[in-house]
């Protein structure tokens, strides 16, 4: 970890920054962005566009360079930052379906019932992904307030051109979609039809996202923002298209960063500023086949739906005034598992009951160099392939088959994708965070330390890939749509 001269340390204690307080807990703002990239920032790199009030937020806060989502897709990250879990530790995969029977099981204890009882009022605005039926939306998983789509803003039956799409699309698996529904509460409050009704909803989760503030800036609260861009189809207001010189992609960027400036705003306006952890990273890599429409993974291998570092490392920043070093680089491992804990850690609340695989960074928060909570990290993939680990410097991808990106599409349309094999291999992350050099041949003694984590891991977690049946995994939740 590298903090700014200023941050002077005697003794491994940080100077000038003020301890905890329990009797005045923060108020906690968490962005999720889904399908941004690692250099989908401009302080990372992005072309054509400029994230101002984002970089504003490293500046003032933290950058954590070694950061990774739960998975590299959508219902499996948000399950894994919601319960602090590897997602398939609780039985989550890939992206449910709309109307799917499966969604979060009513025992795993999410981030806003942990939260709740440390008397936190608790909102999302955005995309859930958890499950969309009733007993699996937010209100009845710990959340006191809630706009927003219950799963992917391309689960619709429109096509690519935004068309409605017919039998003879062939896409027959949209057929079975209905609109959109953005829901507030439990109540279905519009539906989404076509690409401009769409242009609509990140102005509509930031002015939800400030009023929540509003009205609750007087007692603790926890506001989860996860916005819908930039997955694709993408969609921006008359305020922003046309803004950017990368083009649409650019554009939504621009209006996501804008409201990022509204929300902070909103908290200083509010007196709230110097007492608000504030998060943002992203659900997983980007979706590169969309080409023009997709973000960059910054230099990273592959991308989303792949365990490669460009599926699964995120940018993430957080700022916590007095508490968090100014200007500082966090080089330490860690991931959205481990959120969960860190904010039970800060709050004072109790972990869940069963078993989590997250570990409490708070001392990295607390510009703590010498501290690493996090050893190694597990790289799952579907249901449970377990398909790479990694340690503070090296990373052993296992066997599996993978997705690779081979052309990129243009406006809106995919580009082609193939699946291929890897064999084991070891990387230097250090020396090649690209994943272009295997050295398993030059570091024996890290294979086999690394081989050692993974049979660890498959006797806790099993693994589909090698037969194995872990001792402690559990089920999401499932229910019978014919008694709702």
């Amino acid at each position: 970890m590298r903090t700014q001269i200023h941050n002077l340390m005697i003794g491994g204690a940080l100077l000038g920054l003020p301890s905890l307080h329990a009797e005045t807990p923060p108020n906690i703002v968490l962005f999720f962005i889904d399908d941004m990239g690692y250099g989908d920032l401009s302080l990372t790199g992005a072309l054509g566009y400029t994230t101002p009030h984002i970089d504003r937020l490293a500046k003032e806060g933290m950058f954590f360079s070694h950061f990774y989502a739960a998975q590299p897709i959508s219902s499996a990250s948000r399950a894994g930052l919601m319960t602090g879990c590897y997602p398939n530790r609780i039985g989550f995969r890939g992206a449910l379906s709309p109307r799917s029977d499966t969604g979060i099981h009513p025992e795993e204890e999410t981030i806003a019932e942990v939260l709740k009882k440390k008397g936190y009022r608790c909102g999302i605005v955005g995309k859930w992904h958890l499950g969309d039926l009733q007993p699996f939306l937010p209100l009845q998983n710990g959340f006191d307030d809630y706009l927003g789509l219950p799963y992917s803003n391309d689960m619709w039956p429109v096509d690519y051109a935004g068309n409605p799409v017919t039998p003879a699309s062939n896409m027959p698996y949209k057929l079975r979609h209905p609109p959109l529904p953005l829901i507030d509460g439990n109540e279905v409050a519009k539906e989404l039809r076509t690409l401009d009704d769409q242009t609509e909803l990140t102005t509509l989760y930031t002015e939800r996202a400030v009023r929540f503030i509003e009205q609750n800036r007087k007692a603790p609260f926890f506001l989860y923002i996860a916005h819908s861009m930039p997955h694709v189809p993408l969609a921006v207001s008359a305020k922003f298209k046309g803004k950017s010189r990368q083009g649409l992609y650019g554009d939504v960027m621009m209006e996501i960063d804008w409201s990022v400036q509204q929300v902070m705003d909103a908290l200083k306006e509010q007196g709230l500023e110097d007492n608000t952890l504030v998060i943002f990273t992203s659900d997983n890599g980007p979706w590169a086949n969309f080409g023009n429409h997709a973000g960059s993974a910054g230099g990273f291998r592959e991308a989303k739906a792949t365990t490669f570092e460009g599926g699964q490392r995120v940018p993430c920043i957080m700022k916590w005034k007095g508490i968090i070093p100014e200007g500082g680089v966090c080089n330490q491992l860690a991931s959205t598992i481990d959120l969960l804990p860190t904010l039970a850690s800060i709050t004072g609340a109790g972990l869940p009951e069963k078993k989590i695989d997250g570990v409490s960074i708070l001392p990295l928060l607390k510009g703590d160099e010498a501290s690493a909570p996090r050893t190694h990290f597990l790289y799952y993939y579907e249901e449970n392939d377990l398909e790479a680990v990694r340690d503070e410097r090296f990373k052993l991808v296992l066997p599996h088959k993978h997705r690779v990106y081979l052309t990129p599409g243009n406006d809106g349309y995919p580009g082609q994708t193939a699946e291929i094999e890897t064999t084991l291999s070891l990387y230097d992350l250090r020396r090649d965070p690209g994943e272009r050099y295997d050295v398993k041949e030059l570091y024996p003694d890290i294979v086999e330390r690394l081989l050692l984590v993974v049979e660890e891991a498959k006797k806790d977690l099993g693994d589909n890939l090698s037969g194995r049946n872990g001792q402690n995994r559990r089920h999401a939740g499932k229910i019978n749509k014919n008694t709702l």
